[in-house]
């Protein structure tokens, strides 16, 4: 069965390198598309999941706010499990500080900026080692300034309010991003930060292995 991973805002499947899936699952790495302007979410989600083949089973694994994605898709196309990992299952889990920076419009203002200072994105993410710095420091300068714009446009007003039944739900208790007591995750890793499916990945890869032998 195929595997659709979606990274997270400015990532890319490296984030997903040590990931491994139990036998009989194909892993895919959907690429992020370039979003057209004032595109909403539910339109992008609609464009996205053009990538993904419908005509047979398959389980959509999201990463951050690419799990924001996969939700939306899940709207469209019905995968047969929806994994979420360091990610949010409705607006509600937002932390106030960001809700608050969207009333306020903040992000159209100074995120940019500060999203290409590398040394506070391995800060919240929990890049640890010189590897996963590495990877974030190449994020932080490939990413587009309009994507970030666009995308966290979208986090700050996303609409949906209500968690999905079928969704699965993986987070760090460590993670700074986006704190685990905002969320209601059904599986917790311990001191595992927002980029965890990378220096938890055992953990993670244990979860995973659980979530998908269990019919």
């Amino acid at each position: 069965m195929k595997a659709y991973f979606i990274s997270g805002l400015g990532a890319d499947r490296r984030a997903f390198y040590k990931i491994q899936l139990p036998p009989g699952y194909q892993p895919i790495y959907l690429d992020w598309i370039t979003p057209f302007p004032n595109e909403s979410f539910s339109e992008y989600a609609q464009r996205f999941s053009e990538l993904i083949q419908k005509d047979e089973e398959f389980i959509l694994i999201g990463l951050s706010f690419g799990g924001m994605l996969a939700i939306e898709i899940v709207n469209i196309i019905s995968p047969k499990k929806l994994i979420i990992i360091s990610s949010l299952s409705n607006y509600k889990e937002l932390p106030w500080y960001f809700k608050l920076a969207g009333k306020l419009r903040l992000h159209k203002i100074i995120v940019p900026g500060i999203y290409k200072q590398a040394t506070i994105l391995n800060r919240f993410m929990g890049a640890g080692n010189k590897e996963m710095k590495a990877i974030v420091y190449s994020y932080v300068n490939n990413i587009d300034p309009k994507f970030i714009r666009w995308s966290l446009n979208i986090i700050v007003s996303w609409p949906h309010t209500e968690r999905l039944l079928n969704l699965i739900h993986i987070h760090g208790s460590h993670d700074h991003l986006l704190p685990n007591r905002y969320v209601k995750a059904d599986y917790v890793v311990q001191n595992g930060g927002h980029l965890m499916v990378m220096n938890k990945a055992e953990e993670v890869n244990k979860i995973l292995e659980q979530i998908l032998t269990d019919n």
